[in-house]
């Protein structure tokens, strides 16, 4: 069976990175953008992280520009904007695509675990899969969905 920890990422800083680095943990994974309606998530993304980071929870950031060109940076240049402008700690990787042919793996993945509205697609920007401490995704969120909101969920998973 495959789990959300089966996978790699190419992390932002552009080292290969192993998704069973995280495995034991709850995960919220988010594909995100810098200049979207919603990038003030990021800031509630990282509220959480810092709330329950030490009880086993992590946010991973997957940068996206595949919805209305609004990731047009380099990693360099989302790092920093993320860091500087919502202090953003938890684990960012490089950009990628959520649909398409060059969807990577783990959106695959994730889309035919929790298909959305949409059929699997991702919709926009900040879509939120919620992955149990095995791996499994558990519930997707629509972009609109608040970080905050989604506490709950993340505490029954703890």
């Amino acid at each position: 069976m495959t789990t959300a920890y089966d996978f790699t990422a190419t992390g932002i800083d552009g080292a290969e990175r192993q998704l069973a680095d995280y495995r034991g943990q709850v995960a919220l994974v988010v594909n995100t953008a810098s200049q979207c309606g919603f990038t003030p998530q990021y800031a509630g993304l990282e509220e959480l992280y810092e709330t329950y980071r030490e009880r086993g929870f992590v946010v991973l950031g997957f940068p996206c520009d595949q919805f209305g060109h609004q990731e047009p940076g380099t990693e360099d240049e989302i790092a920093t904007f993320c860091e500087s402008s919502f202090g953003v700690q938890f684990p960012m990787f490089a950009k990628i695509d959520v649909n398409g042919e060059d969807a990577h793996p783990l959106y695959g993945w994730l889309k035919d675990e929790k298909s959305g509205v949409l059929g699997g697609a991702i919709k926009w920007n900040f879509t939120k899969f919620l992955v149990n401490r095995e791996g499994e995704v558990v519930k997707r969120y629509a972009p609109q969905t608040k970080p905050e909101s989604i506490a709950p969920d993340i505490e029954k998973l703890l």
